[in-house]
This record gives C-alpha cells, structure tokens and sequence, in this order.
C-alpha cells in the first residue's frame, strides 16, 4: 500500500507551476445552493473545475479533501461523512500528522493518504483551522491555505513508491473549506480556492 506524502506550503521553490504530466480536474462539491452558486461564478471560465451538487464521495474522483483541523480529529461535518464510508481513515490521518509532522499539521500544509476504498482511493487533509470546532474570522485566508497545499501536493508531490502525486490523483474533489464549522461565508472561499487555483496553474 502507498504510504504518506507531505507538501510544504512555504519552500517558494518552485520551477515549474504547471502540470508536468497533463491536466487536474478538481471538482468542486456543495449540497446548498449557496455554495453551488458561489463555487459556479468563482470558477467561470476554467475548463479544468467543475461544480457538483450532492455528495463528495459520488464524483468519481481519485481523491477527496478533508479540510480538517491541524490533528486530524474527522468528527464533524465533511470529516464526519468520511469517518463513516471509510472506516479507518480518521487513524490513518492521525498517524500520518504524528509520523510526518509530530502531531500537528499546520494550516498551509497537506498530506494524502490511502482510503482503503477503490475510488476515492485517497484522502487529502488540509487543515483549515487548528483547533476543531473553530469559528474562523472574516478575514481569514485559511480557505486559500488549504486550497494550495492541496494543488502545490498534486503537483509536486511523491509517493513513498517513487510515484508522482499527479499520476496516481487525476480528479480531486474539494467541498467548501471552513464554510461548515468555520463559518466562512461561500463567497468568500469561493474566491480564494480559485486564486489558488490560478496561482498553481497559470493560464497560458
């Protein structure tokens, strides 16, 4: 079984901000019409994202975020719906913090790890808060932390086999991030995952 792989938000160094090896799909997922809109109007005009009303685990993607806090507690909202359709996720993500990062996975960072399901056969945590149950501030940029971990992880990342990230990951599936327990307005993540995005992977 693949191991754990970890992304550092902060290194700066990067050569080259396109996809190496084609293109990622990201879906992104909401079950309110306010998110769907949001994630609709932040995402025009990018072929490569798509918006999907309904459940996360019903995209058929390869991988699926979990915007956690920086422990890798899984017991409420989005995390919640993982716990329970895979059984041994919430201890694989807590042993993967413990073993990579002593504990505590920073907002800005990102791991992945295997579901043990077919399909989403991996989970990518991204923490948006440190603590669980944290209200986030309105001017928080933790949506945008968390969005690019994740797309600095699919695009740079290794696995413990000596595969890229990006081979094994074609199609992630992103809910909204800190917008269930965090309270971040729709819009506003919206907004900073597609920044991310576009930070990540520049048109041409």
């Amino acid at each position: 079984m693949l191991g754990v792989v970890t992304a550092d938000s902060e290194t700066g160094q990067v050569t080259d901000l396109r996809p190496r090896a084609g293109t990622l799909d990201l879906v992104l997922c909401a079950v309110s019409d306010a998110m769907a809109q949001a994630w609709a109007a932040a995402a025009a005009g990018r072929p490569e994202i798509h918006v999907h009303r309904g459940s996360i685990v019903d995209t058929g993607a390869d991988a699926v975020v979990s915007p956690a806090n920086s422990f890798g507690w899984m017991r409420g909202g989005i995390d919640a719906v993982y716990a329970d359709t895979f059984p041994a996720i919430e201890q694989r993500v807590r042993s993967a913090v413990l073993a990579t990062h002593g504990g505590e996975l920073p907002v800005g960072e990102a791991l992945i790890v295997p579901t043990g399901a077919a399909a989403p056969a991996w989970l990518i945590s991204a923490p948006t808060m440190r603590e669980p149950s944290t209200v986030l501030p309105a001017d928080t940029v933790h949506p945008y932390l968390a969005a690019r971990a994740v797309f600095r992880l699919w695009r740079e990342g290794v696995l413990d086999d000596g595969t890229a990230v990006r081979a094994a990951v074609r199609k992630i599936a992103m809910p909204g991030l800190g917008t269930g327990v965090g309270r971040v307005d729709p819009k506003v993540c919206a907004r900073q995952v597609v920044a991310a995005w576009d930070e990540a992977f520049p048109a041409a």
